[in-house]
């Protein structure tokens, strides 16, 4: 896929009405909707709380700009709150609660291998929309914006991929994980099938970060106890670049467009 055409998918998501049967514009337009009815009605019936449906789109406009981190809940109190309205901590714990229930929101929570060094793992989970269309629909944008910020669509290309690995784990019973530590040594996905069954991914949109990417992988799988937890069935890179192919690493590079179980 081309850069733009990813830019679009991104925006038109991965709902199956959409695909192939409404307009980037038309879909674009049912996933502001869908999120306009969350914040009006959907986040009330989760636990009978009325909430103010402007505090909660602003608080869906935070979760939109800190896709795929691992930020703290008091940094999107802050994000929410703004300049003008006031936001604490315990408010936006239960306005995520309540999307996580609406399954709006899901965490992909760390992941503790055995390790050979003594590194600390951090316990903080990264934060994805169930698709990533809904970040975009929360804030607006558009699939020409994406291409003008492409950091952030960096991010939202990492949430997409998580949301497709995880679709493929699910149908093996497994788990996608994310990793990082206190040297800062971070690896995007870890899909942990059981004991001894595991794949490690990063997930990079250009073909730039193609390298750097590769040696983190071979690190990370370097500092994880495989007598332990098992060698890796996979070492990948997940990328927007057109072209897969093995590294003499053994490090496999995987187009989004040929991701698949």
């Amino acid at each position: 896929m081309s850069l733009a055409e990813t830019a679009e998918l991104l925006c038109v998501g991965g709902w199956p009405g959409h695909l192939r049967r409404r307009s980037v514009e038309d879909a674009m337009e049912a996933n502001r909707d869908y999120l306009d009815e969350i914040c009006r009605t959907d986040i009330r019936r989760v636990d009978g709380i009325a909430r103010d449906p402007e505090r909660v789109r602003r608080f869906l406009g935070s979760v939109a700009r800190n896709t795929a981190t691992c930020v703290t809940l008091a940094t999107m109190a802050r994000d929410a709150g703004g300049s003008d309205i006031s936001l604490s901590t315990e408010t936006a714990r239960s306005y995520l609660t309540a999307l996580e229930r609406l399954m709006v929101v899901e965490h992909q929570p760390p992941w503790a291998p055995h390790l050979r060094s003594r590194s600390r793992m951090r316990k903080a989970p990264k934060r994805h929309f169930a698709d990533p269309s809904l970040a975009v629909a929360a804030l607006g944008t558009e699939p020409e914006h994406l291409l003008r910020d492409l950091q952030w669509m960096g991010f939202l290309f990492e949430s997409m991929v998580v949301r497709d690995l995880r679709v493929h784990a699910q149908a093996m019973r497994a788990t996608v994980h994310h990793y990082r530590d206190n040297t800062d040594l971070e690896v995007d996905a870890i899909v942990d099938g059981g004991p001894a069954k595991w794949a490690a991914f990063e997930i990079k949109l250009g073909a730039g970060k193609i390298e750097e990417a590769a040696q983190t992988l071979l690190k990370f799988a370097d500092r994880v106890d495989t007598e332990r937890t098992g060698e890796p069935a996979t070492l990948g890179v997940i990328t927007g670049s057109p072209y897969g192919y093995r590294r003499p690493d053994g490090v496999s590079v995987i187009p989004i467009g040929a991701l698949g179980p």
